[in-house]
């Protein structure tokens, strides 16, 4: 009975998760097939559109940095059952992003505008490349495991937890972290940028930065010297670039 709960709930975490990652590409495209984009709801005075995009922003960085660290994953599961714990995790950081589209607060003056069609379309290009890096990497690294489905079919069949394994394959090969390297370049590869989007932006790119430090260090305490070697040789974001010399 329990099990097929836990596999209810995780399944409605996830179609959760999968449409507030849809939204996100449009909020972030300014595409107006959703009634609020970054670029698009409901303003302020530019002061206060600044002071609440910021704390939105800082909110979706703490809630996503904490709930990864393994001390919050140990308390966490005192609470809720071990096999729902990433869903949980899924679950606050679908809830942080609706948040962070109900309450923005557009500041639409323009930083730049790109006008000519074929840098227009380059730029595109590049944002739908980048959400597509993302989507794939996910599936590289176990895209089931990630978002807690893996976890939930090994519990309703009484499957026990596989060890972790440390590969790189494809784009890892290349980058360390071609996850964020994706969402880096959705981010920024805009055709009209405005200040409100280079705030989310800078926001967001500031805390990805931030994440891999801790990201690495629970890596490197899981693996050890192999992830270390990795480190050593291949890029944190962009090929050849930010490689570790510890």
């Amino acid at each position: 009975m329990a099990r097929g709960l836990y596999a209810a709930v995780g399944a409605a975490i996830y179609l959760i998760f999968f449409a507030t990652f849809l939204y996100l590409i449009a909020f972030v495209g300014d595409i107006a097939l959703v009634p609020r984009t970054v670029d698009l709801g409901p303003q302020a005075q530019t002061g206060v559109a600044l002071a609440i995009d910021a704390a939105l922003i800082a909110l979706f960085g703490i809630q996503h940095s904490v709930m990864a660290r393994r001390g919050f994953k140990a308390a966490w599961t005192r609470i809720v059952p071990p096999v729902l714990e990433r869903s949980g995790y899924v679950l606050a950081s679908s809830l942080v992003l609706l948040l962070l589209f109900a309450f923005w607060r557009p500041i639409p003056q323009a930083v730049w505008t790109v006008t000519n069609p074929i840098g227009r379309d380059i730029l595109w290009a590049l944002f739908g490349l980048g959400w597509a890096i993302v989507l794939l990497s996910t599936f590289l690294i176990n895209h089931f495991e990630l978002f807690g489905l893996q976890q939930i079919w090994r519990n309703l069949t009484g499957r026990g937890e596989s060890p972790a394994q440390f590969r790189t394959p494809f784009l890892y090969r290349l980058v360390r972290h071609p996850l964020y390297s994706g969402f880096i370049l959705a981010f920024w590869a805009i055709p009209v940028m405005t200040i409100g989007h280079l705030l989310l932006a800078l926001g967001m790119t500031g805390y990805i930065l931030i994440a891999i430090g801790y990201e690495e260090r629970d890596l490197v305490g899981t693996f050890g010297d192999e992830y270390r070697r990795y480190r050593r040789t291949t890029g944190m974001l962009i090929p050849g670039i930010g490689r570790s010399k510890a």
